[in-house]
């Protein structure tokens, strides 16, 4: 589970392009916390630190405790724009998080087993066809991934979400279907159960 990391912002009294570029001489981001039924914040950040974070990782599925100048607001990143040239930070928008709040976080799907997997072994490939699931999960239990294990996949199944052990309080967002994560697919030198290349 992510766990929340302290992050300090100077609070910002004028907006618009112009405060915001001039922010930036300064060598910090600008940034708004938003949502709550609260008024937006606009704030500024370390420059330093803020693109430490979002090269870290896992930036979007983190909660922040901000500190505005002694104020602690709980948010967590909702977007983030690059500069287009040189892929530094330049604007970050964060959503505040209330007591129980639940959150739509996108969820790095990982593989393991993979040197077990009968479907591997014979030659098939797997064809990962979401390598996100996005959740509605609490805000305080946001998972830093999900996990599907390969051990027994074979050529030619389908790994759904069903099969897969859902963090506590994580509900997929698509819940009319059991939607696939992944197929183990042959290929003309797939061998069969008796070792011959299938089709042989």
């Amino acid at each position: 589970m992510s766990t929340i990391k302290q992050l300090a912002a100077t609070r910002r009294e004028r907006v618009g392009k112009g405060a915001a570029r001039a922010v930036r001489r300064e060598g910090r981001v600008p940034a708004v916390i938003y949502g709550g039924g609260q008024a937006p914040v606009s704030i500024s950040l370390d420059f330093k630190e803020t693109n430490r974070l979002i090269y870290a990782g896992h930036f979007l599925t983190t909660v922040f405790a901000i500190d505005v100048e002694g104020e602690t607001i709980r948010a967590i990143p909702r977007d983030y724009q690059l500069d287009v040239v040189r892929d530094f930070p330049v604007h970050v928008d964060f959503l505040r998080l209330g007591e129980g709040a639940t959150v739509r976080v996108e969820v790095p799907v990982h593989f393991i087993n993979q040197d077990k997997c009968p479907g591997l072994k014979a030659g098939g490939v797997l064809n990962i066809v979401r390598h996100a699931v996005e959740f509605n999960v609490p805000a305080d239990k946001i998972p830093d991934s999900i996990t599907v294990d390969l051990a027994e996949a074979k050529v030619g199944d389908s790994l759904h979400i069903s099969a897969v052990k859902l963090p506590e309080g994580a509900k997929p967002v698509i819940s009319d279907r059991d939607f696939t994560i992944a197929t183990i697919a042959g290929t003309a030198a797939t061998k069969n159960e008796d070792g011959e290349a299938e089709g042989a």
